[in-house]
């Protein structure tokens, strides 16, 4: 089969597309982790992303994340070694953590919570918490707000 070369335009840019798709590479410095988020804040827009493509944030020897920034939500996938500790914290934005694999135990409003792959835990704005990898991890976490700390990296409490 021959591959074929099309044009699409988008927006009025007009833009070659062939049969064999090129790798897209994510920002794989600060600078430019920086620049890609504040360009997302500025204009909602549609974008399709593939994990892969984001440089992995290493914050400690236990403790790695992702980012993905739309205009008024944030996804990090964060990857948790076992036996990593998320020191207290809290943050005005509301988090929705949804365990994809391992699992994590929350020290949240008085309680131990575990959370398992397949669970998911809600925290509300500005509510106490603390974690630890109870095996090694791979969590997504939703906040609403995105995180002015972790989108400008004045997150020392994970480094």
């Amino acid at each position: 089969m021959k591959k074929t070369k099309s044009r699409i335009t988008v927006r009025g840019k007009s833009k070659s597309q062939s049969g064999s798709r090129k790798k897209s590479v994510g920002p794989t410095s600060k600078t430019a982790l920086k620049r890609t988020i504040s360009k997302a804040r500025r204009k909602a827009e549609l974008r399709h992303t593939a994990w892969n493509s984001i440089a992995v944030e290493s914050l400690n020897p236990l403790l790695g994340r992702q980012l993905i920034v739309g205009q008024n939500i944030m996804l990090a996938r964060v990857l948790l070694k076992k036996g990593c500790v998320v020191p207290e914290h809290s943050h005005p934005n509301e988090q929705v953590t949804y365990i994809l694999e391992g699992a994590l135990k929350f020290w949240i409003d008085g309680r131990e919570i575990a959370v398992n792959a397949g669970e998911t835990l809600t925290i509300p704005p500005n509510m106490p918490h603390k974690a630890e990898a109870m095996e090694d991890t791979v969590d997504l976490d939703v906040f609403y707000p995105p995180r002015a700390d972790w989108m400008s990296g004045k997150d020392s409490y994970l480094r």
